[in-house]
């Protein structure tokens, strides 16, 4: 028991044995707000109850009450039971706690009705009002019901341009986000640390390090830059940046870290090529006594996967069991999707099989897995038993099952699976699907039926498209190559990638004036491959090697033993550079 709470109803012990708790309404709504408060609802609830005729303000203190403890079905049913049809006249503070509960549960119905009120009876004047319906507004995901709001507002403060931004940010579209921004600003309002954090999201969206290091120096002016709030965005906008050092120094320099703080770094260094840092993090993250959530728990099951340390997968599952994330759903499709990619299909499979309740995401992780090992066939089996446990497919579902007929040359299946996304499921194909089903067809041989679908496209077709059809040329068709890539480069000119697959094209055809043209072009436009790399795990420990490297202790005996394994296979001499 919390000590305000033992000396709030010590203080309401001797009100009632004054009676004042259940004759005055000043002391009754000020025992009410004190139980709401401290977090016991029965309490505010019983406390409210012994007035004969409790009059707004108590009502409101209970509505509030629920709604700022969490508890927002409860706050509009108490709303509904005592208020609506009751004859009583609500005040502005009633309606926000209304407009914000259904916020909360995403009420949409009864948000609207609450601005229709407020509209009715002309209650547009209250700013604190009509922001807790921009404020729904935004929360439900309608921007744009909430900009027409916005435009119409007399009076705007802070609160009302940071729900703005918030929305935009909300809605992917940060450059609106960040317009808002320069718009408040030049209106003379100052941001404060809320406003400060969706601007920061926005920068993190927008990829816009620059304008995300102008707020990091307005932060630092303001004093909040190492707050909780304010630090862990701007350790997501560098790390979305690509600046994971700026974001891991600020890091570090936070005096406290909570659990969206340690998530966000852990995201970060995977999304930057550095899973093994991750990995690390987490360790440091239960060193310090930081128990993580389920959200947390994903990204490092993610960041496992990217390093593909089969033995960490495993230690991990014991850790989701032993805490108790193992039971849930988007939990089970990370580690699902940590085997597959560790090459451990059988324990994928059980994983899978033991989720009792499956959704389209999990399904679609499993037929994934199948159709990176080759298995095909096993592949379109569970897609077609997804459909029959009546789970309708989605546009990933697609994705992985074509990609699975693909990699097993399983034409017609794909055929007619693609065939089925719009005339039975109603999802569009987008280039990733396109693209799918260009590869299918290329490595099949199929370049004709390939090429057909491309120019059916009109002029859709994106880079990727284009590169599965250039790759199933080095196979099929040299000759096509040439035009393929002329369409390929003409979409994406700095993809070195590109290049590089024509040239091994030119080089398979003996083309070597081709060859040394192409190589000519990267070079001048000052393109660089990213170098390849491989690891492999002996004994708990994971050695990396990068294409052109020799630093691994053990190089020239690796090499030794590369010539002598060639010469056993091809009898011939040989050598490594």
């Amino acid at each position: 028991m919390l000590p305000s709470l033992a000396h709030g109803r010590a203080v309401h012990a001797v009100a009632v044995r004054s009676c004042a708790a259940s004759e005055d309404a000043f002391v009754a709504a000020a025992v009410v707000q004190m139980y709401a408060r401290c977090g016991d609802m029965a309490g505010a609830v019983n406390a409210y109850g012994v007035l004969e005729k409790p009059d707004v303000v108590l009502l409101t203190s209970v509505v509030t009450g629920y709604e700022q403890n969490g508890l927002a079905m409860e706050a509009m049913e108490f709303f509904a039971r005592n208020v609506v049809g009751q004859g009583v006249a609500v005040t502005p503070v009633t309606l926000v706690s209304v407009i914000s509960a259904a916020a909360q549960l995403g009420d949409a119905w009864n948000g609207r009705a609450s601005h229709a009120y407020l509209v009715r009876n002309s209650l547009g004047y209250n700013l604190a009002l009509v922001n807790a319906v921009l404020g729904f507004y935004v929360k439900i995901g309608d921007v744009q019901t909430a900009r027409r709001l916005f435009e119409g507002m007399v009076d705007r403060d802070v609160v009302t341009w940071s729900s703005m931004i918030k929305g935009y940010v909300r809605s992917g579209d940060a450059h609106e986000a960040l317009r808002m921004y320069k718009g408040m600003v030049h209106a003379g309002l100052q941001p404060n640390s809320v406003t400060l954090v969706s601007i920061l999201q926005a920068c993190a969206l927008a990829v816009d390090v620059e304008e995300g290091k102008s707020i990091h120096h307005i932060a630092v002016n303001m004093d909040c830059e190492l707050e909780v709030g304010v630090a862990t965005a701007l350790v997501d906008m560098y790390m979305k940046c690509s600046c994971h050092e700026e974001a891991m120094h600020l890091f570090h320099q936070m005096p406290r870290k909570d659990v969206v703080a340690w998530g966000a770094v852990i995201s970060g260094l995977t999304q930057n090529g550095l899973p093994d840092e991750s990995i690390q993090m987490f360790k440091c993250m239960l060193l310090d006594d930081h128990a993580p959530d389920a959200v947390t728990m994903v990204k490092v099951l993610n960041a496992c996967s990217d390093s593909g340390v089969g033995r960490q997968a495993t230690c991990l599952h014991g850790y989701l069991v032993r805490s108790g994330f193992d039971n849930k759903m988007f939990v089970a499709d990370a580690l699902l999707d940590l085997y597959s990619k560790c090459g451990n299909l059988d324990s994928a499979v059980r994983v899978f099989d033991s989720t009792t309740e499956k959704d389209v995401v999990l399904w679609s992780s499993m037929i994934a897995g199948y159709g990176a090992h080759g298995l095909g066939q096993e592949a379109v089996a569970l897609y077609q038993k997804m459909i029959g446990s009546s789970i309708k497919p989605n546009s990933v579902t697609f994705v992985s099952v074509l990609s699975a007929c693909s990699h097993s040359g399983m034409v017609q299946e794909g055929r007619q699976i693609f065939d089925s996304m719009t005339r039975v499921y109603g999802v569009m194909p987008n280039p990733e699907h396109q693209s799918a089903m260009v590869d299918l067809l290329g490595r099949a041989g199929e370049l004709q039926e390939a090429i057909k679908f491309i120019q059916e496209m009109d002029g859709r077709a994106v880079a990727d498209t284009w590169c599965a059809l250039l790759a199933a040329c080095r196979e099929h068709n040299t000759e096509m190559s040439e035009a393929v890539a002329e369409n390929l480069i003409k979409l994406d000119p700095d993809h070195v990638g590109y290049y590089n697959l024509l040239t091994n094209i030119y080089a398979f055809d003996e083309k070597w004036e081709s060859v040394k043209e192409t190589r000519d072009t990267v070079q001048g436009r000052g393109l660089h491959k990213v170098p390849g790399y491989s690891a492999v795990e002996i004994n708990n420990a994971v050695h990396t090697f990068t294409a052109g490297e020799r630093s691994h202790q053990d190089h020239e005996n690796i090499c030794t033993l590369l010539c002598d394994l060639s010469r056993k296979l091809r009898g011939e001499n040989c050598s490594f550079n």
